[in-house]
């Protein structure tokens, strides 16, 4: 159960107090996906509003981030007692005293949830700038990306492992987990064709238009989608809103995104939605459920990636096909458990659980 909340406008003990809560609730699956955000629109939902500089915003996530578990570590988990005969319910009644002073946050008091099943929840990040990859290598447990190539999803996996050693961290403990969606076929001809039929289905003109947006971060809504791209460059301003809508920025260097586009588009005559449907909206892993299970093996072993949280094209029931189909013919390969390891979501990635005995990121009470 993963939640995606913003640090650049929230407080750390109100969203630490969420996640503990949902960590108890689903019995140690909660996850917390950090993210931050960089426009006045998405600012003027909250009570801070206005926005933060790029090296600000992680800069405060990180101690967000830090704030929040010295709050989750207040708690060592063995402090109630919850004797009736008696009527003592904590054996130290200053149980949940936190003091944190720092650059962002000054806080102090007494967290008021009992430590979780998992400690702390399990920490995703999502940004694919420097700032984002170096937080992701201090901080996260896990990182979502998205690329289309096994070699870009090498180029991405290499550099941020080989961020992880300058904070005393090794590979196995931040893993890589890439967004795949999937089309399964009865052969592979056959799931090529309901892909084509899938990307052009799923790609209007209007979401072909939104789509050249994210990068151009402009106002297209003039430009036909069936015609060609834009001869304007994209605009690259931090703050930039188009059409009363915060635009995420999806590319790393949209300039050079979009020469590549217009490259594309000149060389095959594609229209803005041929585009959009040829190279922004492709299954990652297209055949029989045997190539499917050998190609997502193959990524791994190639070190693009250490698993794939998937993305049908159909929901809810479109990951049922994948678990019938190919997730048995990746246990007959070894590489995927036919056992749950334990009941934490922790357990489940791998990942290791907080040590609670350490006093190495909590405060004395």
């Amino acid at each position: 159960l993963t939640g995606t909340i913003n640090s650049t406008f929230n407080e750390p003990y109100e969203v630490a107090r969420q996640f503990a809560s949902l960590d108890h609730l689903s019995g140690g699956r909660a996850a917390w996906n950090v993210v931050t955000s960089w426009d006045a629109f998405t600012g003027e939902n909250f009570r801070r509003g206005g926005f933060l500089p790029q090296d600000e915003r992680y800069s405060r996530a990180k101690e967000f981030l830090t704030t929040a578990h010295e709050l989750f570590d207040s708690w060592h988990g063995d402090e109630i007692i919850a004797d009736q005969a008696t009527g003592v319910f904590l054996k130290d009644a200053k149980a949940g005293s936190f003091v944190h002073s720092g650059r962002h946050f000054d806080i102090h008091g007494q967290f008021n949830v009992p430590r979780s099943p998992q400690g702390r929840p399990v920490v995703f990040q999502a940004g694919d700038s420097d700032e984002g990859r170096e937080f992701a290598a201090s901080s996260a447990d896990a990182i979502f990306s998205r690329y289309a190539t096994l070699e870009a999803g090498q180029s991405f996996y290499r550099d941020v492992k080989n961020r992880l050693a300058k904070y005393g961290r090794r590979a196995d403990q931040l893993l890589i987990l890439p967004a795949a969606s999937f089309i399964l076929g009865d052969t592979d001809a056959e799931a090529e064709e309901l892909a084509k039929e899938v990307r052009r289905q799923q790609v209007s003109g209007a979401t072909a238009i939104k789509h050249l947006e994210f990068v151009w971060n402009r106002d297209l809504s003039s430009y036909d989608p069936e015609g060609p791209l834009p001869d304007i460059d994209p605009d690259v301003s931090d703050n930039h809103i188009s059409k009363g809508r915060a635009q995420v920025r999806m590319y790393r260097d949209p300039l050079a995104t979009a020469r590549e586009w217009r490259e594309l588009a000149a060389a095959n005559n594609w229209s803005i939605r041929d585009l959009v449907i040829e190279t922004g909206n492709r299954q990652n892993f297209i055949g029989s459920p045997a190539t499917v299970a050998r190609t997502i093996n193959d990524y791994v072993q190639a070190d693009a990636g250490d698993g794939f949280i998937l993305v049908p094209h159909i929901t809810p029931g479109g990951l049922d096909v994948f678990a019938d189909q190919v997730v048995p013919l990746l246990q007959e390969q070894g590489v995927f458990r036919t056992e749950y390891e334990g009941p934490t979501l922790r357990h489940h990635l791998g990942l290791a659980h907080p040590d609670e005995a350490s006093g190495e990121q909590r405060v004395a009470s």
